[in-house]
Formats: C-alpha cells, structure tokens, sequence
C-alpha cells in the first residue's frame, strides 16, 4: 500500500522533526519514523471500518423504526437492501480484516459513534441513496458500485470526519488520499464469489529497508550532503533556504550518491514533487536547479554507481 513517495513523505518529515527537536537519539527517531507508518496501516483499517459501521448504524435506525408506536406499513414491513448489501457482507465475513482489526485494537467507532451518525444521516437523505432504495433486490455489482460512489462521495470527502481524523493523530491528515485510494482499489476488485486480500502496509521488505536506510544515511552523512551543495546555490544563503528544501535536497544527494538502483530522472522528479506539494511556491524551481547542477556534475566525473540500463 505504501508508495516510495510517500515513504520519502515520512522520511522527510522525520528527518524535519530530527532537526527541529536537536535530539541525537538515532534509534528513538527510526522508531517514530516506523510508528508514523504503522499507524497509517491503523487509519487504512479505520476508513474500512467504517463502511461496515455505517451499516451497523442503518440496521439500528430500521429497528427503532419498527417499535414506534405509530409504525407505518413500511416501518414494519422495511426495505433491507442497504443492510444486506454484498459488499458488507464481504468485509465483515473477511476473516483477515477481522483479525487485523482486533490486534489493533482498531474499536475507535465505538467510542465515537456519533460520526457514524452524521455520515448515515447524509447518505440516507440523499436522492443517491434513494434511488438505490427504489427496488429491494440487486445483484453483486450494482452493491459494489453503491458502496463505492458511498464511499467517494460521503466518507472520504466528509469534513467533520476530517476534523475527527486531525485530531486523533495529526500525520494522518498526509496519509488520508494515499489511505482512501488503497481502499477503493480494494472495493473495485472484490469478486461476488471470492474471498479477497487484505492489503499489506508494505509491499516488500525492501520498501521498510528503503525508509530505514533512507533516514538514516541521510541523517549520519548530514555533514557530507551539506559539502555537495556548496557551490550550487551561489543567489541563496543558506539561512535564507527553507528547512524543508534543506531536508528535501540532502534526501535527493543521498538517493544520488547511496542507493544504486534508484534512477537519477526519478530521484530529482520525486523530489520536485514533494517540494511543490509540501514547501515554498518558488521551492521546486530551486530545488530542480540545484539537483540539476549536482546530476550532470556526479555524471561527469562518475560518482554515480548506478546498477542498470537506463538509471544514469
């Protein structure tokens, strides 16, 4: 599930944090750098949760509708198609979600069902719901196609949620795209007659070594990576370089100089990326100058031991 990018996200946030906090326990740093990830596995199982919740929350609203005292014919006599939807049945059926959430302790809508509430209440009033409710029967795809357009329309985009999620945990607010696209690929795969796999956090080995030796070469050649930018940016002191450009640039030397198998176009491409979507408006311009210079300079004298066609 996880990206390379959003690996390098986590990187450079940590290595932020490092630098801010001028703490000089390596270790105790990793071990956050690993945590912020594992915990956006936790929010991956919350956002799947939460589909079946919201049907937990449905099958409630018809059974106090059933014991008014002023029942109508279609209180007492309701359409159950939301509630035996397919796709609900898939997801609490699924022995793996299951176990995962319950060795995470994943029990968060529980405790604070009221969000549950909000969510339903829109899908319920909605003229999607509604058309859907139309008739009492359907099939696996039309299920699955409801649960999908629920879930992009009403769950992922619903601002008290976002607000909810901010609290909880602050970094969560960086994994939640990354977090809701992994779960609608999910959905989109799920067959009528077939058990499906739950995502993994990572999908090697080698992406959590990635991170780990990423943050830490970085950080033990710090002295190294700084020396290489001398020269390169002759119109910027460097108190006047942002902090997150520092990060973002010695992440990038590091990648150039440490990690073979990663290609030159996609280390500078990548961090480009991240400078427009997390730094300064003018920060990709500098940094693609920068990185530019360095590129063609290592290439020239051949510091770059690159494994593989096509990775200079």
């Amino acid at each position: 599930m996880l990206t390379r990018r959003h690996i390098r996200v986590k990187v450079m946030q940590s290595l932020y944090a490092f630098n801010q906090s001028q703490n000089d326990n390596l270790a105790v740093e990793e071990k956050f750098l690993l945590k912020s990830m594992e915990e956006m596995y936790d929010l991956f199982l919350l956002q799947l949760s939460l589909i079946t919740e919201i049907r937990e929350h449905a099958e409630t609203f018809l059974e106090k509708s059933q014991k008014k005292h002023l029942a109508t014919s279609e209180d007492k006599n309701p359409n159950r198609k939301f509630i035996d939807n397919k796709v609900f049945e898939k997801l609490n059926e699924n022995n793996a979600l299951q176990e995962a959430l319950e060795d995470r302790k994943i029990t968060h809508w529980k405790n604070d069902d009221e969000y549950v509430s909000i969510i339903w209440n829109d899908i319920r009033q909605s003229d999607f719901y509604v058309e859907y409710m139309a008739t009492r029967e359907s099939d696996f795809n039309e299920d699955k196609e409801f649960i999908i357009q629920m879930f992009r329309e009403y769950i992922a985009p619903n601002d008290k949620l976002y607000e909810y999620l901010e609290d909880k945990k602050l970094t969560w607010l960086d994994d939640l795209p990354l977090v809701n696209t992994a779960i609608v690929k999910l959905l989109q795969k799920l067959k009528a007659q077939k058990d499906f796999k739950l995502n993994k956090l990572y999908k090697g080995e080698e992406d959590r070594d990635y991170a780990k030796e990423l943050f830490r070469k970085t950080y033990l050649n710090d002295e190294m990576l700084a020396t290489e930018m001398l020269g390169k940016t002759p119109n910027w002191d460097k108190d006047r370089i942002a902090e997150i450009d520092m990060v973002l640039i010695k992440m990038a030397i590091c990648e150039f100089l440490k990690f073979p198998s990663i290609p030159v176009k996609v280390t500078i491409n990548e961090y480009l990326e991240l400078a427009k979507e997390y730094s300064t408006p003018k920060s990709s311009i500098f940094i693609n100058g920068v990185l530019d210079k360095l590129s063609k300079e290592y290439s020239r004298d051949n510091k770059l031991n690159k494994i593989g066609r096509g990775l200079m």
